[in-house]
């Protein structure tokens, strides 16, 4: 949905209104989420980078603690640090050398900054539309309230 010009607002009925203002409520509810789904998946790639880095430090042979879950880990001995295998998503593993998987994870932590920000930008339109809507729906509400 375009944004909404004031005018327009002020023309509409309280039934539409308050339908609009339902509407977007629920679409700004929903980019929160989105926005919070993209938070997270860039939180997890920026921990798979430092321990990419992390690893790349290692020396072969170094003893270290394998995680199999988040908290269950088995003792493990690094054997080849220059070939990881990246997530791809779906149950797909790629192996990659050591370059090409901070590549990756650096592309994928900028394309999901760039997902973001125009996400942002477009929650902070939404949001400002709904506020907008509210305040007229206020207004239309008292002036229809009888006076006391």
């Amino acid at each position: 949905m375009a944004a909404t010009p004031r005018m327009e607002l002020e023309k509409m009925s309280v039934e539409h209104l308050r339908g609009l203002k339902e509407q977007v409520d629920m679409e700004v509810n929903l980019l929160q989420d989105s926005l919070n789904n993209l938070r997270s998946a860039n939180s997890r790639l920026e921990i798979a980078s430092a321990a990419l880095h992390d690893l790349s430090v290692r020396p072969r042979g170094k003893k270290m603690l394998v995680p199999l879950t988040a908290s269950l880990y088995v003792p493990g001995k690094l054997d080849d640090a220059e070939k990881v295998l990246v997530d791809v998503g779906t149950g797909y593993f790629i192996e990659k050398t050591m370059v090409e998987g901070k590549d990756y994870c650096e592309r994928k932590i900028a394309l999901l900054k760039s997902n973001y920000d125009q996400l942002l930008e477009v929650t902070a339109k939404k949001r400002s539309i709904a506020d907008e809507a509210g305040a007229i729906l206020q207004a239309k509400l008292k002036q229809l309230a009888p006076s006391q």
